[in-house]
């Protein structure tokens, strides 16, 4: 059974009936809470190390309620080399996305929840 997200608010997020207070990965078999990545508002490769693991088909990334997490062209080559597809989107539209596209060992998501 695929994961759903139930509702993302700033700064809070529901993800199978649990609240999480602070960002996450969304793996196919679980939720990592409290992700944070090294450089704070850049992704690099190095932060979504559990996801290039788990090699879902595709990866939907959220940038915060008003986008202020960068996504470095170098990370979605890093992404696109491991065989992974990304998308990314303000993070209420990768919520949505995300439960759009939801279907077991296929979708993975990394979700800034604040700015």
């Amino acid at each position: 059974m695929a994961i759903h997200i139930d509702d993302y608010s700033f700064g809070r997020i529901v993800i199978g009936g649990e609240v999480y207070k602070k960002d996450a990965i969304i793996l196919p078999d679980r939720v990592i809470p409290g992700w944070w990545r090294a450089q704070g508002h850049s992704l690099s490769p190095d932060d979504l190390e559990a996801v290039v693991t788990a090699a879902p088909a595709r990866l939907i990334i959220g940038t915060g309620s008003f986008g202020m997490m960068r996504v470095p062209p170098e990370t979605l080559a890093y992404l696109r080399d491991k065989g992974i597809e990304t998308e990314v989107l303000k993070t209420k539209e990768a919520c949505a996305r995300f439960n759009e596209l939801a279907a077991p060992g296929e979708i993975a998501a990394a979700l800034h929840l604040t700015c």
